[in-house]
């Protein structure tokens, strides 16, 4: 009978909701790139399809007065210019959709901010050398990164929401400058608390790991949920992604085997409005395990 062709129109709606409720949950995966010579070559990294986001790390070197150094351990030597062979990667990234970083700070540099007017000089510098600005000593080549991730472990904790400031400013609808962080999962984080609290921040890859108060433990996912609930329900980002190590010997503690991420923790934590997806330490490591292909479909 044709009774039932009659009613397909009214299932359209409930299916274009349900993909659309899919589709406002997907999440990608975001990478640490630059800290390990075998990791494979920028373009390498983007044509695994595993990543939407690269964040090529660091510069770590910059601030108080400080001529700024980029360190990609053994992927080239900035000192001889050798670095802005990463361009083509990045262009290369790009055309795939991905989006690329630049990740300034890291565990180990020399960086900090003496003052708002510090902070602003440090975002002219990122604009002019890595972004849509122009200098002649641009360390990655002429590619326009896409924005900065701010990965701030150690020096000042002031200023650092005048550098959000100053960097968000150089933003243009026909250009956006994205902005990422890296907070520790201790709420509030101690160095960019108050800079996440701007609200100018597209991306942030909270680190749930190296922190035994808010991380996963011996199949206790209780913290590491109760501090996800936190932080998405406190601060005004975009999109909030649960930083994990690729591998037990990528962090201190806070590995999660991949069969209890999916089965366990990401089904709880997709439903929050925010979700993003994961972030990992780091491609290297991500090499090692191959994590990120085996949860790629569950996140």
């Amino acid at each position: 009978m044709a009774r039932n062709l009659r009613l397909t129109p009214l299932l359209l709606p409930l299916l274009f909701l349900t993909a659309l409720i899919k589709t406002a949950h997907a999440g990608g995966i975001a990478i640490y790139w630059g800290q390990n010579g075998n990791e494979g070559t920028l373009t390498d990294t983007c044509a695994t399809g595993r990543y939407s986001y690269v964040n090529v790390a660091f510069l770590n070197k910059f601030g108080n007065g400080q001529t700024p150094d980029i360190n990609l351990a053994g992927h080239c030597n900035p000192a001889s210019n050798g670095c802005t062979i990463v361009s083509d990667g990045i262009r290369n990234c790009q055309k795939r959709g991905i989006k690329v970083m630049l990740s300034i700070g890291g565990g180990i540099g020399s960086y900090s901010l003496a003052s708002a007017a510090d902070a602003e000089n440090v975002a002219q510098y990122l604009w002019n050398n890595f972004l849509g600005g122009k200098s002649s000593s641009r360390p990655l080549g002429d590619a326009v990164l896409d924005g900065i991730d701010f990965d701030i472990e150690l020096g000042s904790t002031q200023y650092w929401e005048d550098l959000a400031k100053y960097l968000k400013a150089y933003s243009k609808p026909e250009r956006k400058v994205y902005l990422s962080a890296a907070p520790q999962c201790p709420f509030p984080d101690s160095f960019l608390g108050t800079a996440l609290n701007t609200g100018l921040f597209d991306y942030v890859w909270i680190q749930f790991y190296n922190n035994a108060p808010c991380q996963y433990s011996s199949g206790n996912i209780s913290n590491l949920i109760s501090s996800w609930n936190r932080w998405t329900t406190s601060i005004k980002a975009g999109r909030i992604f649960l930083g994990l190590p690729a591998a037990p010997q990528a962090a201190g503690s806070g590995y999660i085997p991949p069969d209890v991420l999916t089965s366990k923790i990401l089904p709880i934590i997709r439903k929050s409005p925010k979700y993003g997806g994961v972030m990992f330490w780091s491609k290297y490591y991500d090499d090692q395990t191959g994590y990120s292909s085996t949860i790629l479909k569950s996140v």
